[in-house]
């Protein structure tokens, strides 16, 4: 199973996203990205807005539209792929690991820059970035502005050449408003029609 194989949620699809979510962003420009010509042009996605908006289920959603196409996809927490990178590096398969990420088609970073990276950490996003660039496409998701991860990377100089590799060729798509992740919460079904006395639990 592709998906799988990506490591791709399989509640995580477009189908499965509630349209009815208190939380707007430009559906003409997801629109476009649906189609993937964005993969075929080798241009990056920058989802971002606050924490629980639904970030990871619209990324990972591309991700299931790309397997289904055939492509290669991979979906990583950036926390937990920069300290596998740094595992590598101690038992010499760095070389291993850091191909895993630049041979899909499709790389799905999550959660970037939710905290501060040292010097191998930027290192390698510099890495990453900079083989994928023009020749694979990369979805990043953050709760902060790409201005900002400036602030959180340790080398202000391959931080700013990272980032502008990675936001010179992508769609930036805001999303706002409530958390997505309460209408997730089990039961809000059985309570939104149920008695009152069932909604107060």
């Amino acid at each position: 199973n592709r998906g799988r194989r990506a490591h791709l949620d399989p509640t995580m699809t477009l189908e499965a996203w509630d349209d009815d979510a208190p939380v707007g962003f430009d559906r003409e420009l997801w629109a476009e990205l649906c189609t993937l010509r964005f993969i075929a042009d080798a241009h990056n996605v920058l989802i971002m807005g606050p924490v629980g908006v639904g970030k990871t289920h619209l990324a990972s959603a591309l991700g299931h539209i790309a397997v289904r196409r055939k492509h290669r996809a991979l979906i990583v927490r950036a926390d937990q792929m920069l300290k596998r990178l740094k595992a590598a590096r101690l038992d010499q398969t760095y070389p291993l690991e850091l191909r895993k990420l630049l041979r899909v088609e499709l790389l799905i970073i999550d959660d970037f820059a939710l905290q501060s990276l040292d010097q191998t950490e930027t290192q390698d996003i510099y890495e990453i970035v900079v083989e994928r660039h023009g020749v694979s496409s990369t979805i990043v998701t953050s709760n902060r502005e790409p201005k900002a991860w400036l602030d959180v990377m340790a080398d202000p100089m391959l931080a700013q050449s990272a980032v502008d590799r990675l936001q010179n060729a992508a769609y930036e798509l805001v999303i706002e408003g409530g958390s997505y992740r309460t209408r997730q919460k089990p039961g809000r079904a059985r309570e939104e029609v149920g008695t009152e006395e069932e909604r107060a639990v």
